[in-house]
């Protein structure tokens, strides 16, 4: 998640035609509170307020999102609300953590804290883009930093474990990775380097040898094609597809395209 720009809005009333948009893709940037509440509950117009009051003091690092439960009932429905007020948060695409009813204002900002990012994940924030942007050192510097501060934080471990990798350090990146494990991003990265390593095998040989040479090589649509002639034979061949459908990552076109062959393949 990017860290949240100061001066952002804080609050904004959401409804059934743009929840996934200023809710859902939102919170991959910042954290998102919603408040389903309506008009007539009384316990709505008490925990509003304070709701209110605690995003405008945090200035954007996340946003109060009001949901009037009678006039959108698509969302409310989806998400079976039954009891209001009922606050929900969503981090990264996802609902992380709900409570019902008015909560005193010490307990609303204890929960709200636990959604928010630490000054070691803004630094880490900070070192991804320094990544991202190439500049290699700093990212690493940073990296070390927060695991100095904080060694068990996830951004900057699966950062570190990037750089290693691209480095050529594969066991120490697997190391760290594999601490991490089950994130799907750490899941993600030793799936590359495995698949990094099939460029040092001979693939000369067997056929899945063969298609993980060319899946080393990039050329993943060859890899995939010569992996699904060889699964009868070769069933370990389901492992290598499934490496290559983790580097290339979900929404990929390739991975949509050949996960249901896989599956027809199999069953």
């Amino acid at each position: 998640m990017e860290a949240a720009r100061s001066g952002e809005r804080t609050v904004v009333e959401v409804g059934d035609a743009d929840f996934a948009e200023r809710v859902v893709e939102e919170s991959k940037r910042r954290p998102v509170v919603v408040d389903f509440w309506a008009d007539w509950c009384g316990p709505c117009k008490t925990l509003g307020p304070v709701l209110e009051k605690v995003a405008e003091e945090h200035n954007g690092a996340f946003l109060l999102a009001k949901v009037d439960v009678d006039a959108n009932r698509g969302v409310s429905q989806q998400f079976r609300i039954q009891s209001i007020p009922n606050v929900w948060a969503f981090v990264d695409g996802k609902p992380v953590d709900q409570f019902v009813g008015a909560i005193p204002e010490p307990a609303v900002r204890e929960w709200i804290a636990r959604l928010l990012p630490t000054e070691a994940d803004l630094e880490a924030s900070r070192a991804l883009e320094a990544e991202r942007e190439g500049r290699v050192d700093e990212a690493e510097r940073g990296y070390r930093e927060v695991l100095a501060e904080d060694p068990s934080n996830r951004a900057a471990t699966l950062g570190l474990a990037r750089l290693h990798a691209s480095g050529g350090e594969l066991d120490e990146a697997r190391r760290m990775a594999s601490s991490l494990l089950p994130d799907p991003e750490a899941e993600r990265l030793l799936a590359a380097i495995r698949v990094s390593e099939w460029g040092s095998e001979d693939g000369s040989g067997a056929a899945l040898g063969q298609a993980k040479a060319l899946a080393a090589q990039g050329q993943w649509r060859d890899a995939l094609e010569s992996m699904l002639a060889v699964l009868t034979e070769q069933p370990e061949a389901r492992e290598a597809i499934l490496d290559v459908f983790a580097v290339l990552g979900d929404d990929d076109p390739l991975t949509r395209e050949y996960r249901p062959r896989l599956a027809a393949a199999l069953f």
